[in-house]
């Protein structure tokens, strides 16, 4: 009630969280023992089923949908004592990295409302941020768990393929897009996804989770000796100077733990362009029961349809012949170091009216996608990634610097930011200002 008028973050409030919580009380007082997020608020996406609750997917084609039955994720959640306070915005159908739609409007960053939160799981990095909720559910395709997890000081990871199931969805075979958690910290980040995963039968890339305690496994992760290689700019678009400089400092600092920190060069370059092949075949699968309804879909999504339409066989092939690459330079990678250290963001936070900022680096950028190259070339890879916040911009804005592990890594990457928001806390937004701002708009 206090912020989420200013940051619009919760866009539909589950009205039954109360006699939720009653419910889990009353169960624990009978003798029928806590379970793992007993009690934990939680913010679902609004791209996500919720049985009985408001689910638009961003979209007016949807803006009274109200699904029967909950994800299998939620399913999970609700099973393990989480309450789900609600669902968080996010652009149409998640096609965007800052969170705005025609249903419910802009959200707004915590640490200055006056800019944007990132996307496409904004809405619930914005909750996370101003203490609404302790763990939101979102996905990533491009980096909609990345990017505003850097932008909102916060922990958000991409957990590999399988890993957490999405069923429902549109696509079984999909191993771009991904289902997981994002929080204020690592170790809410593990507990969430000890939740979340675990195999599905409905799908055929579903993984075990056998014998894995993500939480354990973080704790096990210590800072000295560990080989880490830091690249300024994975995907050769250009950084912000500032942002390059707090995460290159982060990286570098991690020395004095003990680490073993060595620059690099990595040119995925071509992976732009093989990545936006690939999720234009991506979007017309996952669309292709609204094809006769394509004239109402919003811009972005409009536009990702057509393009989609029109990328070739040949550009398909070239770019899993790029991914291919990409697999063959990690495997190598991990030879020689534990973890890749990148900037999350080439940019820090820019004004919440805009789509996306119009240059980086210098360079223009056509499109709302072209500025998110550093999360999206590294979604290709398959391997767990996390942002974790590293430090503050020269505006007092969080910077985040992108964790990549190895194959089935989760534990690992987690035990790194963990470790990191140790040697760099950043603190949280300035609630006191927020505040100040909302009573002097009253």
């Amino acid at each position: 009630e206090r912020y989420n008028p200013t940051l619009n973050a919760v866009v539909t409030l589950n009205e039954q969280a109360i006699e939720d919580a009653r419910a889990l009380e009353s169960s624990i007082r009978s003798g029928s023992g806590s379970p793992v997020l007993c009690g934990v608020p939680v913010g679902i996406k609004d791209l996500t089923p919720v049985a009985g609750l408001r689910t638009t997917y961003g979209s007016p084609i949807f803006a009274n949908h109200v699904p029967a039955q909950d994800a299998i994720i939620v399913e999970r959640l609700r099973s393990e004592g989480a309450i789900i306070v609600g669902k968080t915005n996010t652009p149409e159908f998640g096609a965007g990295a800052s969170t705005f739609n025609e249903v419910f409007g802009r959200t707004r960053n915590p640490w200055n409302p006056e800019r944007t939160s990132g996307g496409s799981t904004g809405g619930g990095a914005s909750a996370l941020a101003s203490g609404m909720i302790t763990i939101a559910e979102g996905s990533d395709l491009g980096g909609s768990l990345r990017i505003p997890a850097s932008f909102c000081g916060l922990v958000g990871l991409r957990p590999s393929p399988g890993l957490v199931p999405t069923h429902p969805t549109e696509w079984l075979w999909d191993d771009l897009a991904v289902r997981g958690p994002m929080a204020r910290t690592a170790e809410d980040v593990a507990l969430a996804l000890q939740v979340m995963a675990g195999p599905d039968p409905r799908s055929p890339r579903s993984q075990s989770i056998e014998g894995r305690d993500f939480s354990r496994g973080l704790r096990d992760v210590q800072m000295d000796g560990l080989r880490l290689g830091y690249c300024p700019d994975v995907a050769g678009l250009g950084i912000d100077p500032v942002i390059a400089e707090v995460c290159r400092s982060a990286a570098l600092g991690l020395e004095t733990g003990g680490a073993h920190v060595e620059p690099i060069e990595v040119d995925f370059s071509d992976a732009r362009k093989a990545f936006l092949h690939l999720r234009g075949v991506w979007m017309v699968t996952h669309m292709r029961d609204l094809m006769d309804r394509i004239e109402e879909l919003g811009d972005n999504v409009r536009g990702n349809v057509e393009a989609g339409l029109r990328v070739t066989s040949e550009q398909i092939a070239w770019a899993h012949g790029v991914r291919d690459r990409i697999w063959m330079f990690f495997e190598r990678f991990f030879e020689r170091y534990d973890f890749l250290l990148t900037p999350s963001m080439a940019v820090s936070p820019f004004p919440v009216e805009q789509n996306y900022p119009e240059t980086v680096g210098g360079r223009p950028m056509k499109t709302y996608v072209d500025w998110i190259a550093p999360t999206f070339t590294l979604s290709l890879t398959g391997l767990p990634i996390a942002s974790v916040p590293c430090g503050l911009d020269a505006e007092g804005l969080p910077v985040g610097l992108q964790v990549v592990g190895p194959p089935l890594g989760e534990e690992k990457v987690l035990g790194l930011c963990a470790r990191v928001q140790e040697v760099y806390p950043i603190g949280g937004p300035d609630l006191g200002a927020l505040n100040q701002l909302i009573h002097g708009s009253d």
